[in-house]
This record gives structure tokens, sequence and C-alpha cells, in this order.
């Protein structure tokens, strides 16, 4: 799932370089906290939110079709100083 998930935001942003996904198991269900660059944040989260939703409804069925639960939260990275 992370590999898909990597290859999907990858394919969506400006700086690829700077998404970074992290997966965290806790109670049976992964959480996967995907970071991208400040800049790209609209891109990832769409009009009114529709491509981060579209991503997190792909993300649960997959998830669920292998009999696992899976979560997603979108972490802004900093600019650097």
């Amino acid at each position: 799932m992370q590999a898909w998930l990597e290859w999907v935001v990858r394919g969506l942003v400006s700086r690829p370089e700077q998404v970074s996904i992290t997966a965290v198991e806790k109670s049976g269900t992964t959480h996967y906290e995907v970071r991208v660059a400040a800049a790209d944040m609209g891109k990832v989260v769409g009009k009114h939110g529709a491509t981060i939703k579209a991503l997190r409804t792909l993300l649960e069925a997959g998830a669920l079709n292998q009999g696992r639960r899976c979560t997603l939260e979108l972490v802004e990275v900093p600019p650097p100083a």
C-alpha cells in the first residue's frame, strides 16, 4: 500500500523528491503520514478536499481487500530556512 501511495502522491506534486511517507502501525491499523512541500499541499488536497478524499477512499478500499485497515494524514513540510 505504501508503494502505491508514494507513486500516486509523487505524480501529483511539483517536487516529488520532497515527498516522504511514514507508516506507523497502531492497534491493527496502519497510519500513513504523507509529507509534501508547502507549495504542493494544494495539489494533494485538491478543490474542496476532493483529491485527498479520493486518496483516502482508494487506500481504505485497497487495504480492506487485503484484510487490513489504513488511515492517511497529510503533514506539511516547513520551507527550508
